[in-house]
């Protein structure tokens, strides 16, 4: 008779409680970390040590230790030792078939092995796991354990789950449940798998070329930490990154494991091109500092004592209506209305056309603008409901209305691609205050700057003071 195991009813008690939760299971998914965290637990359980030659320690004495010498390990010198042995160790080793073709298995596998952003045999087997989850493989993996005698002599048959066949029936039946459930996870967020199952926020930021970003940056322990937003820099005016972010990747370039100045550097090489950082937030979803960074901001503190973490943008008062979507700060506006103003876009026509729009009496529509490195997006404030879009090179002009300080307007060419010339319309808004009013056309305003200077290939460097040791300004 099979021995109870207190691993198995959890772990099936887990598996319920994500089935309960319906539809694709995902990162933000309350049971998915204690799910993961028990999985790891049965593939450890009764993983035997292994012994291995360890190299860079030995013994210094010349005579052997029980002949009576006395025996000191010295790092000079190598020796035989004990090695604890971690999943992955055996995951790795796993036969790829009899064709040779890659399987989804393997591929999972090699992913998990060449992951630039997991250095240890914790981290690897961890992302493999959200891996095969993702790609239904992980009933596979230990199958074909069962089926690979030597590997299986990884486990010790009376203390294991895996190396017990009475209990690997169980375990797998679980698992063939497991596959069945849909998994939309973030395997991109994976740099932290070698301290914690414990995810960061992961935010996307994407900047057209400038001259000078307005990060200050410093590097503890092979990641690169925003220090400082630079006022009145691009940054700022974004108002994404905060001091004390991660910078994760720059344009799909990992920085797990940076050097000092390696930013910078990519950065220098990538002048004059648009960029995406990916961005690991140090504040956890419930408001308080994401746990795993603890460590890293107290040396952060004792490097830099006036150093604090940044909660929310500089340029965004307590009292202004805004809202985050997708990592981005969206603006709550009440459209007013647009009129056509002819062939003519400059600014001069928004003295007329504004109160054209005005004396019409429309009923004002609730919108949420967003304005991006390349373009305005306007949304329904209800559903969300992209209403339009506006590419930067279709804007000519942007102003704010001299008799009331909370309204501004831009001009559109409605027809851009037209042979007999473009025609313009006049879009009104009102903000919730004279400071977001300005707030949005000075971004807009260098938007249009930005991507005028992109399209006519003028000359758009980084400027950089770099301090190659351990800090930098980009």
């Amino acid at each position: 008779m099979a021995r109870k195991e207190s691993l198995l009813s959890a772990f099936k008690g887990g598996v319920l409680r994500l089935r309960e939760d319906g539809g694709p299971c995902s990162d933000t998914s309350p049971h998915l970390a204690s799910l993961c965290q028990l999985l790891e637990c049965i593939l450890r359980k009764g993983l035997r040590r292994e012994w291995s030659f360890v190299p860079g320690w030995g013994v210094a004495a010349s005579r052997c230790p029980w002949r009576g010498a006395s025996v000191s390990l010295s790092p000079t010198e190598p020796a035989w030792g004990f090695r604890r042995r971690d999943y992955w160790h055996w995951l790795e080793q796993l036969p790829t078939g009899d064709s040779g073709r890659p399987t989804p298995l393997s591929i999972s596998i090699q992913k998990a092995g060449s992951c630039e952003k997991a250095r240890t045999a914790q981290g690897r087997g961890r992302y493999f796991l959200r891996l095969a989850l993702q790609g239904k493989v992980l009933a596979a993996a230990v199958q074909q354990l069962a089926q690979t005698p030597r590997l299986l002599e990884f486990y010790d048959p009376v203390s294991s789950i895996l190396g017990n066949e009475d209990l690997l029936e169980p375990f797998l039946s679980l698992l063939l449940v497991v596959t069945e459930m849909d998994f939309s996870l973030d395997l991109q967020n994976c740099s932290f798998l070698d301290e914690s199952w414990l995810l960061p926020v992961c935010i996307t930021y994407e900047t057209v070329p400038c001259r000078a970003l307005g990060m200050v940056l410093r590097y503890v322990d092979g990641r690169v930490f925003v220090t400082e937003v630079l006022p009145e820099s691009q940054v700022e005016v974004d108002e994404v990154v905060l001091a004390g972010d991660i910078l994760d990747e720059i344009n799909g370039c990992s920085l797990r494991n940076a050097y000092s100045g390696q930013a910078g550097a990519m950065l220098q090489k990538l002048k004059g091109q648009p960029l995406s950082f990916r961005l690991l937030r140090w504040q956890w979803h419930d408001g308080g500092v994401y746990e795993p960074l603890l460590p890293y901001l107290k040396v952060l503190k004792e490097k830099e004592p006036r150093f604090q973490l940044q909660r929310s943008p500089r340029c965004r008062g307590e009292g202004e209506s805004q809202r985050l979507q997708g990592g981005r700060l969206l603006y709550n506006l009440r459209y007013l209305g647009r009129t056509s103003i002819g062939e003519y876009g400059g600014k001069e026509v928004l003295d007329r056309a504004i109160p054209a729009v005005l004396e019409r009496h429309s009923a004002a529509r609730e919108v949420l603008f967003d304005v991006k490195e390349a373009e305005v997006l306007i949304q329904e404030k209800t559903s969300s409901k992209l209403l339009c879009r506006y590419p930067y090179p279709t804007i000519s002009c942007v102003g704010r209305y001299v008799d009331s300080s909370n309204l501004f307007a831009f001009c559109v060419a409605t027809s851009p691609e037209s042979p007999d010339g473009s025609t313009f319309d006049c879009l009104v808004f009102a903000s919730s205050s004279e400071q977001e009013c300005e707030e949005i056309i000075r971004r807009m305003g260098k938007g249009m700057v930005s991507v005028f200077r992109y399209h006519h290939s003028e000359i758009v460097e980084y400027q950089e003071l770099l301090f190659w040791s351990t800090t930098c300004k980009i």
